[in-house]
């Protein structure tokens, strides 16, 4: 039976477990050029030391206006390859593999003036009114995904994932409530992505698995449901992208996402629709730091791959704490360094 410490392979990409650490935006850019520094280091090679199968790296913008903050990671500049080669170099060397998400936050991109979007709508009263990108704009915006991808493998990940979730551009495409375009782009909101997505697919070797992490399900008036997700979905899929890291909202406030039903493990159910529906793997994602709930994920067959965010915030450890609570931890799992620290042995 397959658990969450079982090995997983998909195209050239082999992790010695199930187990993820998500993008999580760190805001720690203090230079503000995009670049990595110590800190994104420490962030992501302790989680690797502490035994997660696979990492990605926050959304890095592929364009200095499209961080969310002007203190994120960005992927716009041959001259960020180096800083990134460090990092997947040091995660290799401790045996997890890496990816990079790519981005763009759009109408949310909170430091750029003007923002962009499809279409000229804010966020909400407090937000910048975005520029509707125009048909160049457009086109140059899908070559800076393609281009950031081409970085990313230079820089040793071992593949992208395409962040087309939360509210950021290419959600804002696809969506209803914020593509109102009367173009090529407003008949077809799901262009803009399979775009991307082909561009992606252009530079990345054939034996790369391409990931793209969408929202499932809005949880506002007005949004799109999950069925209207799987269309897009099966878009996506078919434009290239191998697994679905499934999440939900991004286009209400804060808080929105999941409403009075955002308890642990809520977004499973989407991501088992997604994989069921297309016959695709999935990452399931969502309050899932409970040892046992992300092992029945594994066990069930709901998800492929689980990730934990808050959860791996708390303890970069999460991975050998949650082996040694499932039934214990072999040795050789285990730092030498840490050999010393109590772990219960298989």
């Amino acid at each position: 039976m397959s658990d969450l410490f079982s090995p997983y392979e998909l195209k050239a990409l082999v992790l010695k477990n199930r187990v993820v650490m998500p993008p999580m935006c760190q805001y720690a850019v203090e230079s503000q050029d995009g670049t990595p520094n110590d800190w994104h280091f420490v962030h992501y090679v302790s989680r690797a030391v502490g035994g997660a199968g696979f990492i990605i790296v926050e959304m890095s913008g592929v364009h200095p206006d499209g961080r969310i903050t002007s203190k994120d990671t960005g992927i716009w500049s041959d001259e960020q390859i180096g800083a990134y080669r460090r990092i997947t170099d040091a995660v290799h060397s401790y045996g997890a593999k890496i990816a990079i998400q790519l981005g763009h936050a759009g109408r949310k991109a909170l430091d750029a003036d003007p923002p962009v979007a499809p279409s000229a709508i804010p966020f909400d009263e407090r937000s910048k009114t975005p520029l509707a990108l125009a048909g160049e704009g457009i086109a140059e915006m899908v070559a800076a995904y393609r281009e950031g991808a081409r970085r990313a493998v230079e820089a040793g990940f071992d593949t992208v994932e395409i962040h087309g979730a939360h509210g950021y551009l290419i959600h804002q495409f696809h969506s209803p409530l914020t593509n109102i375009r009367e173009d090529e782009y407003g008949a077809d909101p799901i262009l803009f992505g399979e775009q991307v997505v082909q561009a992606v697919k252009e530079v990345l070797p054939p034996e790369m698995p391409l990931l793209m992490r969408v929202s499932a399900k809005e949880y506002v008036e007005g949004g799109y449901n999950e069925a209207y997700a799987l269309e897009f979905c099966r878009r996506y899929k078919a434009a290239g992208v191998d697994i679905f890291h499934v999440s939900s909202g991004g286009e209400g406030p804060i808080g929105s996402n999941g409403g009075p039903n955002a308890g642990p493990a809520y977004q499973v159910d989407l991501a088992e629709y997604i994989r069921s529906g297309l016959q695709v793997p999935v990452i399931a994602v969502g309050r899932l730091d409970d040892f046992a709930e992300a092992q029945a994920v594994i066990a069930e067959k709901k998800a492929e791959l689980v990730a934990i965010g808050r959860g791996m915030l708390s303890d970069p450890y999460w991975t050998l704490h949650a082996q040694e609570a499932l039934g214990g931890i072999d040795k050789e799992n285990v730092p030498g360094p840490y050999e010393r620290g109590i772990w219960k042995r298989k």
